[in-house]
């Protein structure tokens, strides 16, 4: 049974910075594209960062580059998303999820975390 389990949201100040990890289990982590999303309240779910099998590509959305960094390591089956200047606009919950295929798209993500909250508050 593939599980996905996220770590490290919480409350933290507008400029402040936040570590979220996504333990992994279940599954070849290594054979597996992985990705962040989040969703804020009334929203739809977005893609925020990928990160290829071996962790030379990611890709972030627009909104994030330059502050987040996706992460990955491979031997301990865990994929990282480094929060830094963090916004009021991040609030929300994040996801991690986990692909075959180099994708934004939501719908391509065979599997889910359960979330983690993230509130930013200004």
């Amino acid at each position: 049974q593939v599980q996905l389990v996220e770590s490290g949201g919480g409350l933290v100040e507008a400029g402040g910075s936040l570590r979220l990890s996504c333990a992994a289990s279940g599954l070849t982590f290594s054979r597996y594209v992985m990705g962040w999303f989040r969703q804020a309240p009334g929203k739809e779910r977005e893609f925020v960062a990928h990160i290829r099998w071996s962790g030379a590509g990611t890709f972030y959305t627009d909104s994030v580059k330059g502050r987040f960094t996706i992460s990955r390591d491979n031997a301990k089956n865990t994929v990282y998303l480094q929060m830094d200047s963090l916004k009021s606009e991040d609030t929300a919950v994040y996801y991690c999820a986990a692909t075959g295929f180099v994708t934004v798209a939501a719908s391509e993500y065979a599997y889910w975390g359960q979330g983690t909250q993230v509130t930013v508050s200004s």
